[in-house]
Formats: structure tokens, sequence, C-alpha cells
């Protein structure tokens, strides 16, 4: 699966589970570490914890298995890395806090998903 497709189908699910405010970054060239960002929020650290499970779980029925995972089971900021996607969901506190959208954004590189 290309990049900007996964990108598409993580956001299109997210949004089927209720995440809230998914955003895209688009980072190609900006950074070695992957081509886009995904940042989302859930409302509190159940809904994050479960978002960052079924993800990982849809993502594994199509074959897409995570590099790595970190701090899904806290709650307040899960990392789901796909490789050339970083999926960010955070609870509302600790989004505002790191504010990645800002770290990242130049312009038009940043999207609001309308699933």
């Amino acid at each position: 699966m290309e990049p900007k497709e996964l990108t598409e189908t993580i956001c299109t699910f997210l949004s089927s589970k209720k995440a809230e405010d998914i955003v895209v970054a688009d980072v190609q060239g900006k950074t070695a570490l992957c081509d886009y960002f995904i940042i989302a929020s859930g409302r509190n650290t159940t809904q994050v914890n479960s978002l960052c499970e079924n993800l990982e779980e849809h993502l594994s029925k199509l074959g897409k298995e995570p590099l790595r995972t970190e701090g899904v089971r806290d709650g307040r900021w899960g990392v789901l890395d796909y490789g050339d996607v970083i999926v960010h969901i955070f609870n509302d506190e600790t989004r505002l806090f790191y504010h990645l959208e800002r770290l990242w954004g130049e312009g038009e590189n940043i999207r609001k998903f309308e699933g």
C-alpha cells in the first residue's frame, strides 16, 4: 500500500471510530522520518487507547503491521509508526501541549481530514 493510500485508509478508519480533529501533515522532504504525520484526538484516555488498538487491529487485517508503537496503553498520546506514515492519537490536553501541527505545518502541507 502506497503512503498516500495508507494515509487515507487510516484517516477514514479513525473518522469512522469517532476520532476528532483529524489532520494530515505532508512532511515529504521536511524529514527523513516519514512522508505523512496523521494527528487525531480522542475525548479521553479510554477512547485514545481504543482508537490506537482498533487501528492497529484493522491495519493488521490489511497486512500492515506497525514498525513500533509507543504510549498506546497510557491513553494520553499513542504513536503508531507504519514507516512512511506515523499516526499520533492524543487526548485533548496532551495535543494542546505538544501542538505538532505548529511544529510541522508550513502553509499548504497541513490539511484537515473531512471524512
